[in-house]
């Protein structure tokens, strides 16, 4: 069976690149750092290399509960130097007296700049303070680009890994059951709604699967995706597989309001 039976269609190009990673390091000896993944992605990469023993394969976001990640992909006896995932640490400093940063806002300034998404790691938002990790090769061009968000005026600085700040977050876990990895269904399930209402909620825009909107109520669900519903919270699928006797299919996720 092909690799690529187990993944959507539009996720061929992705394990091509993961393929061809994993090839330039066992056929060359050489390292590879992937761009930020999110956890679909991470999940991939991980089927990529499979058992694949003489690769040492690791992650890091920047602190223990990233859901953004680099990828280090190892021959067998390298070690990593200093910052192996090569990121940067960056304080958006602003005048909070006239106003808050959300994420959405600092997310649109961030890509505003011309940089990919795939070069930037978590958002952290608390109160009166914002962070976000990224390259370390874009600490400079961000400090210089990066003088608004929204209508607000700040200023971009390096930090500390000390100084970041951490995520607390705790997700529940559930076990489930579903007829099938529609979005709509996986939706009824982890929110304990009707397939209508969840269909009707997809058809305006209110889901979203990775951090992008999907209005296909048949989106197809997989393992690693992270899926968020407006005025519901972020769930995270954390394993789908197995039947029951009444051949509905087993799914362990988590929620986070």
């Amino acid at each position: 069976m092909s690799i690529y039976e187990h993944f959507r269609p539009d996720e061929r190009p992705l394990i091509d690149h993961f393929l061809d990673l994993k090839d330039q390091v066992l056929d060359h000896y050489v390292p590879k750092l992937t761009d930020f993944l999110d956890p679909r992605q991470q999940t991939i990469l991980k089927s990529v290399i499979g058992s694949e023993d003489a690769i040492q394969l690791s992650v890091f976001g920047g602190y223990n509960q990233a859901e953004r990640t680099r990828a280090q992909l190892l021959p067998p006896y390298s070690e990593s130097g200093e910052n192996p995932f090569d990121l940067a640490y960056m304080e958006v400093r602003y005048p909070a007296k006239f106003g808050s940063v959300s994420h959405p806002q600092l997310l649109g300034a961030l890509i505003g700049t011309g940089i990919s998404r795939n070069k930037i790691g978590d958002l952290l938002i608390d109160g009166s303070r914002a962070q976000f990790i990224c390259s370390k090769e874009l600490e400079s061009y961000f400090m210089l680009h990066l003088t608004s968000v929204g209508r607000m005026k700040v200023n971009c600085v390096p930090i500390d890994h000390e100084a970041l700040l951490h995520s607390d977050d705790e997700w529940q876990m559930h076990e489930g059951t579903v007829s099938s990895l529609r979005l709509d269904t996986v939706l009824s399930e982890i929110y304990r709604l009707p397939r209508a209402k969840a269909s009707e909620a997809i058809s305006k825009g209110l889901a979203k699967v990775n951090w992008e909107m999907i209005e296909k109520r048949d989106y197809a669900i997989g393992e690693g995706d992270c899926i968020s519903l407006r005025g519901f919270g972020r769930s995270r699928i954390i394993s789908a597989g197995g039947l029951t006797k009444k051949n509905k299919i087993r799914v362990q996720y988590g929620t986070l309001k």
